[in-house]
C-alpha cells in the first residue's frame, strides 16, 4: 500500500501546475464543451499516455533489466534542478 501512495504522491506532484493542466484549465475556460467533456478528453488522454508509458516501462525492465533507471533518473532530477537554480543566480 506504501507503494501505491508513493506513486500517487509522486505522480500528482509532477502534474500539478504543470503544462498538461495548464492546457486543460484553457480548455475549460473556453467554454465550448461542458465541462465533463473536458473532463473525459483530458482524462483519457492522460489515461492513455500512462498507459503507454507503463507499457515501455515493463518491456524495458525485461530487456534492460542491467540499466539502474531510477539512479539514471535520479541524476537527471539533480542536474535539471542544479541547471534551474544557475540560470535563477544568473539572473536569466
Amino acid at each position: 500500500m506504501n507503494d501505491l501512495l508513493a506513486m500517487f504522491a509522486s505522480v500528482f506532484l509532477a502534474e500539478f501546475g504543470d503544462k498538461t493542466q495548464l492546457a486543460t484549465v484553457l480548455f475549460a475556460s473556453e467554454r465550448k464543451m461542458s465541462p465533463v467533456m473536458v473532463f473525459l478528453a483530458c482524462g483519457g488522454a492522460l489515461l492513455l499516455s500512462t498507459a503507454i508509458a507503463t507499457f515501455l516501462g515493463t518491456v524495458a525492465s525485461r530487456y534492460l533489466s542491467g540499466v539502474p533507471f531510477k539512479l539514471i533518473a535520479g541524476i537527471g532530477f539533480m542536474l535539471i534542478g542544479a541547471w534551474t537554480l544557475f540560470q535563477y543566480y544568473r539572473g536569466a
